[in-house]
């Protein structure tokens, strides 16, 4: 968590450097830096509006196609689906009305509506049941191979922080982090 929070300089690195494209962040204006990296906590704050307006945060107004396939790379499209006002569907203070899971989720679309060249998930999909958890991850490897297919890529590097083994399951490079060394 403390290298998620590092990444988008919430925290700066005691020692060392966090480079992107070769470039030691620091370097980078933070909100440059910011809207290149999505950054998803397992605690996500939401706010007193609507689902859409809560994706829409940070990238103004989308395009229904926008919407579309933000919320369903986040598994949230069936989450919006089911409430009566859809999208319009105001999720209250920090989103009380919706589950944990469904809170992560709509946290996630918000931060793929963005397309970051880098998705930074700390243990977003935690509230979510393995079988959602594993669908989610695989809408995310698809989405990314699709790009890797298409002229000029587009995918973004995804890391994952997780304590459940099966959410880091079909990771190209697992990475483990003891007292601040790999």
């Amino acid at each position: 968590s403390t290298l998620a929070a590092a990444l988008v300089r919430l925290v700066e690195p005691a020692a060392g450097s966090i480079r992107l494209d070769g470039t030691d962040i620091r370097l980078l204006d933070r909100r440059r830096l910011r809207e290149q990296v999505g950054l998803v906590l397992q605690e996500p704050y939401l706010f007193s509006r609507t689902m859409r307006e809560n994706v829409e945060l940070g990238t103004g107004e989308l395009a229904d196609e926008e919407l579309a396939r933000a919320a369903r790379l986040s598994g949230f499209a069936q989450v919006a689906a089911s409430f009566e006002s859809g999208w319009s569907t105001a999720v209250g203070e920090e989103g009380v009305t919706l589950s944990g899971g469904q809170r992560q989720r709509l946290a996630l679309a918000r931060a793929l509506a963005k397309r970051p060249r880098v998705l930074v998930l700390d243990d977003t999909l935690s509230a979510l049941d393995t079988e959602t958890d594993a669908a989610v991850r695989r809408e995310l490897r698809s989405e990314s191979a699709a790009a890797a297919r298409a002229a000029g890529g587009g995918a973004p590097t995804t890391i994952i922080v997780a304590h459940r083994i099966t959410t880091l399951m079909g990771a190209d490079r697992i990475v483990v982090l003891e007292e601040g060394r790999v």
